[in-house]
């Protein structure tokens, strides 16, 4: 009987457009989280799920699509957050103090939203953003996701050298002309794009996950740069694929929770492999 629900999950438009939407959602996410994890600005990914179901709330209750909502919210705080941080990097107590606020205004929206007109329509909006509805995306979307993702990823890879330089030492990268402050914000625009994005996939309450896990296993297998940025993109893609097939071949299990687990698995088994003598990477 599973069999049979697989089998006919697979061969339905929407898990097509899922896994089209999700593989390039999972790379831009793998890249962007290399970087992320590697800069110590993990803090930073976890406030912007939290701006990304505000921005989505404020969206619908204006009644406008949410995903306006999702990128300009979680794009301006990125800037915000960076602009009010040293050379770029967000401060882990401008942060702090926005974090709880943030959610509250969430949750104020989202009461604006289902009381209303136009909330009444679509009960389910906000459970969709805390948790995902990859399942949700039809063909205009799925296409939008996968331009989203693909030129975040490009940008990424454009700018991972000197990014870098910048976050092994940014002193002397700074010293060497690389405009350390720039790239930060640039940086942080990327993570904002990705966290909008991404939030489709696998809700905000979950999107830390897709960002921080891959990275994260790809941290604790290799030392070399590089190679880290690829397992990162590659774990993230592969999660999501496993993410994916466990969804269809178990009808009852949400797509976004089998994603997470799938991260979490792979992360947790780093562990069993013999500990390395960590170096400290190296821009070139």
């Amino acid at each position: 009987m599973t069999t049979l629900a697989a089998a006919s999950a697979w061969s339905q438009p929407f898990f097509h457009h899922a896994l089209l939407a999700g593989t390039f959602i999972a790379l831009a996410s793998g890249l962007v989280g290399y970087f992320l994890v590697l800069r110590a600005q993990v803090f930073t990914g976890d406030a912007l799920s939290h701006v990304a179901f505000t921005g989505a709330m404020a969206a619908l209750a204006a009644g406008w699509d949410l995903r306006i909502g999702l990128f300009v919210g979680c794009v301006a705080v990125a800037l915000l957050l960076a602009g009010v941080g040293r050379k770029g990097r967000a401060d882990d107590v401008v942060i702090g103090s926005a974090f709880a606020w943030m959610l509250g205004l969430g949750s104020f929206f989202l009461t604006l939203y289902t009381t209303s007109r136009s909330g009444s329509a679509d009960g389910n909006a906000g459970t969709s953003v805390l948790f995902g509805s990859i399942y949700g995306l039809g063909g205009g979307r799925t296409l939008a996701a996968v331009l989203i993702a693909a030129v975040v990823s490009l940008a990424v890879l454009g700018i991972a050298r000197p990014l870098l330089f910048a976050t092994v030492d940014e002193n002397v990268a700074a010293a060497r002309g690389v405009p350390v402050k720039a790239l930060g914000l640039l940086f942080l625009v990327l993570v904002g794009v990705t966290a909008g994005e991404a939030t489709q996939a696998v809700g905000s309450l979950l999107l830390l996950g897709l960002l921080a896990a891959p990275a994260g296993a790809a941290l604790r297998l290799t030392d070399r740069p590089f190679q880290g940025l690829a397992l990162a993109a590659g774990l993230a893609v592969a999660e999501l694929w496993a993410g994916l097939a466990a969804a269809a071949w178990i009808p009852r299990c949400p797509p976004s929770f089998a994603i997470m687990a799938a991260a979490t698995l792979v992360y947790a088994a780093t562990y069993l492999r013999r500990p390395t003598i960590r170096r400290q990477p190296v821009a070139a």
